[in-house]
């Protein structure tokens, strides 16, 4: 699966900062893009580009925080990290409540600040990486057919093929045959892969779900 090179995008305020950042991260040979405010960003945003915001906390207009809360509440997932020169403890608390990647004080270290970029990206690779699994997988489980769906939920429930079969009116090689079906449809090599298949994607359903109950668009 082919997928975009990581992209930072850089908000801040500070011209001096913003560059300065921005400088640290092309001489390591990472891509990035410097805004001097929330509306400029957001301009630019592309929510299917991979990678991660830094972005200043206090600034003119739209503060870091209500940006990123804004993101959040339009389903974005983009890890973010803050950076402030006026920190406080209500402040960092709200940021990571909120699911912020880090929250750093300036002047950072640049290796800190690097570490901490890296491990954004990594934590958005393996979300997207994810998603695109969850995405296949319920393309497999959309072929199932009805029956096999019914079926499913008994076995799930660790029911014995007799016991479905007396359950649905069918034989037990019947059940067999639609057990069958849907270990090669599911691609499970065992009952107990294609329990966890199931139980995770019941997990990820509702996780997504929650997520998308009062979308906002940007």
């Amino acid at each position: 699966m082919f997928e975009a090179p990581s992209l930072i995008y850089v908000v801040d305020d500070d011209a001096d900062s913003r560059e300065s950042l921005l400088y640290l991260l092309q001489t390591v040979g990472l891509t990035a893009r410097a805004f001097s405010s929330a509306a400029e960003f957001l301009l630019a945003l592309d929510i299917n580009q991979p990678g991660c915001l830094v972005c200043d906390v206090r600034m003119p207009g739209m503060s870091g925080l209500d940006l990123f809360e804004k993101l959040t509440a339009a389903g974005s997932q983009l890890p973010v990290i803050f950076i402030t020169a006026y920190a406080d403890v209500p402040m960092a608390v709200r940021a990571l409540k909120s699911g912020a990647a880090e929250f750093i004080e300036k002047p950072f270290h640049a290796q800190t600040m690097l570490e901490r970029i890296q491990r954004a990206l990594a934590t958005d690779r393996q979300r997207r990486i994810e998603a695109a699994n969850w995405k296949e997988f319920q393309q497999r489980f959309d072929s199932l057919t009805e029956k096999e769906r019914e079926t499913l939920a008994f076995v799930r429930d660790g029911a014995p093929n007799k016991a479905i079969a007396m359950r649905l009116g069918i034989t037990e090689r019947a059940v067999e045959m639609r057990r069958a079906s849907l270990m090669k449809k599911l691609q499970a090599h065992s009952l107990a892969e294609l329990i966890r298949l199931v139980t995770e994607a019941e997990v990820n359903s509702e996780y997504r779900s929650s997520r998308r109950t009062t979308p906002h668009s940007l």
